[in-house]
């Protein structure tokens, strides 16, 4: 027997440059991608979205805040309309299609200079250790 280490899961981190501002400063739009997209990734969204416009202090720096809370783990957008700019994690304990999710929400905010990370976590999880006869 050995041990079969898989991994806790993806977490999806997308940096997105010059964006499409109308886009970023909706709320419904922001909402609707929340809430639309773990049924698309086959995730199991256990509440709607929480999605909140913040009034900052310096307002190049006010836009879009979100969060889905999926069974999974999260999905959470920060974005800065003025900056045409906005942040996207996905995290989740179950594989799924992270260039599918990637492409997706790249087209959702229209960025024409997309960065992104994908970070397997968890790779000493005790539930991700599995024994192999």
């Amino acid at each position: 027997m050995k041990n079969l280490t898989c991994g806790y899961g993806p977490h999806l981190m997308l940096d997105l440059n010059d964006c499409n501002p109308a886009i970023l400063d909706n709320l419904e739009a922001c909402f609707k991608l929340l809430n639309e997209l773990p049924e698309k990734i086959g995730m199991t969204k256990i509440t709607q979205p929480y999605v909140f416009r913040y009034s900052a202090p310096v307002p190049e720096d006010e836009g879009i805040t979100g969060v889905t809370i999926i069974a999974e783990s999260h999905i959470s957008i920060h974005t800065y309309p003025r900056k045409r700019f906005a942040f996207v994690d996905l995290f989740s304990c179950k594989p799924f299609d992270v260039d599918g999710a990637k492409d997706h929400i790249v087209q959702f905010f229209q960025s024409k200079s997309p960065v992104f990370h994908v970070q397997e976590r968890g790779a000493a999880f005790p539930s991700a250790i599995r024994i192999a006869s």
